[in-house]
């Protein structure tokens, strides 16, 4: 089973979304597709991903 994760959108760029966990300190940002997010995201949104799945917080 995967963990539960908070991330921030840092950047969007083009078909990806560039996020930066928040409650665990890594290094670097994570790309994702951006037809995994929610589709009202922008930069800055708050996002958790739980059970394979990212909603808005």
């Amino acid at each position: 089973m995967l963990e539960d994760a908070e991330y921030e959108v840092v950047l969007i760029d083009g078909d990806y979304a560039h996020l930066k966990r928040l409650d665990k300190e890594v290094e670097g940002l994570n790309p994702v597709a951006r037809f995994l997010l929610p589709m009202e995201i922008d930069e800055g949104t708050r996002l958790l991903y739980h059970d394979l799945e990212y909603t808005i917080i």
